[in-house]
């Protein structure tokens, strides 16, 4: 069976995990053999402490929609085994595996470190090493491989998890349909950009009569200087193509 990833993200109730803040959003998706399973896993979560504005302005959650969500502790057990045994692929993982990791150790699970369970891939680095110097967030990828991204009013743990498969597909040549039937290979990369910017089939122009005159002076010179020349002169082609 192919390898079995686990696309996860994660939205806070600030940046900085050693002040204290939380995770009140988790939000992953299941792919097998390049192909969405249709499984997933997402709860929002009651962080038990304040929000801070700039973190409300991203994601749009404030600390009274949250009141009587399930706490981490509520939900560990049940997240840990859907990421068991997965390569787990997050954008920017040293964040989010931060505060999972604080979480976990704070509610006292199975595990501290999510590398006991699974193995971590960070996106982010990938992106930065296929497209050095060049931007990298989510939102810009969504543009370079045409993911469709309009809906992201608000991040979203379970939204951008979504749209970071669909990245993550096309920044590694696989396919884009997303039925969990059959797939149709994706056009990806310098075929995407060829397909939207070509003007069609280019026009023939022929040569006028002071062009066809000195590529015939020049071919006499190459045969002046070598004894004989490999390229034949305009009537030969006109000869050839009406024979």
């Amino acid at each position: 069976m192919s390898e079995r990833q686990i696309f996860l993200d994660t939205e806070t109730t600030g940046l900085r995990v050693e002040e204290g803040h939380r995770i009140i959003e988790i939000g992953a998706v299941e792919m097998i053999g390049r192909r969405l399973t249709g499984r997933s896993f997402h709860e929002r979560l009651d962080p038990e402490r304040e929000i801070e504005e700039g973190a409300q302005r991203v994601h749009g959650m404030d600390r009274e929609s949250l009141r009587g969500k399930p706490r981490f502790a509520d939900v560990a057990e049940r997240l840990l085994a859907f990421l068991e045994g997965a390569e787990i692929l997050i954008h920017n993982a040293p964040f989010d595996v931060g505060f999972l990791e604080a979480e976990l150790a704070r509610c006292g699970a199975r595990v501290r470190s999510l590398s006991e369970i699974a193995r971590v891939t960070d996106t982010l680095a990938l992106a930065r090493e296929l497209f050095p110097g060049q931007p990298a967030s989510l939102d810009r990828l969504c543009r370079r491989f045409g993911v469709e991204a309009s809906h992201r009013v608000y991040h979203g743990a379970l939204l951008d998890a979504e749209l970071l498969a669909q990245v993550y597909l096309r920044m590694t040549q696989g396919q884009t349909a997303f039925e969990l039937s059959a797939a149709a290979p994706a056009m990806v990369g310098a075929e995407r950009v060829a397909d939207a910017d070509s003007p069609g089939p280019l026009p023939l122009l022929p040569a006028s009569a002071e062009e066809r005159r000195r590529h015939e002076a020049r071919l006499a010179a190459i045969r002046a200087r070598a004894g004989r020349c490999l390229w034949p002169s305009p009537e030969g082609i006109a000869e050839r193509g009406t024979g």
